[in-house]
C-alpha cells in the first residue's frame, strides 16, 4: 500500500506547512491586508485593490478559504470575507513557537 510522504510527518507539521502555503502569495498577503482593514468586505472590493483579474482574485481567495484564514458569506452576486482571527492566532502561536525553538537551537551550533 502506497502512501503520501507527507504522512511521515506530525499533523502539527503537515498544518503548519498548509498555512504557510495558503498565505504564500503577495496577491493573498494583499488579501488580508484589505480585509483587515474592514469588518467585511466586498469581493469587488478586494479586486479593486488588486491588479488582477477577478477570476483571479477569486482563486486566491478561494484558497484563502479552503485553508479557513478568512470565512466567506455569499448571497446573490455579494460575497463577504472576514479574517479568521481564531486561526490567525492558532497559526501564530505555532510559528512564534517553531522560530523561537529554531533560534535557541541555532544558539547552540557552530555555524552563526
Amino acid at each position: 500500500m502506497a502512501f503520501h510522504k507527507k504522512e511521515i510527518f506530525s499533523q502539527k507539521e503537515q498544518n503548519l506547512a498548509q498555512f504557510a502555503k495558503a498565505i504564500s502569495h503577495p496577491a493573498r498577503i494583499v488579501i488580508l491586508k484589505v480585509l483587515a482593514k474592514q469588518k467585511e468586505c466586498i469581493c469587488g472590493d478586494i479586486v479593486e485593490q488588486l491588479p488582477l483579474a477577478q477570476s483571479t482574485v477569486s482563486q486566491h481567495i478561494s484558497e484563502l478559504l479552503s485553508a479557513g484564514i478568512i470565512n466567506g458569506t455569499i448571497d446573490g452576486p455579494r460575497s463577504c470575507y472576514c479574517i479568521n482571527w481564531k486561526t490567525i492566532q492558532k497559526f501564530s502561536n505555532e510559528f512564534g513557537f517553531l522560530l523561537n525553538k529554531l533560534k535557541a537551537t541555532h544558539e547552540k551550533t557552530c555555524c552563526s
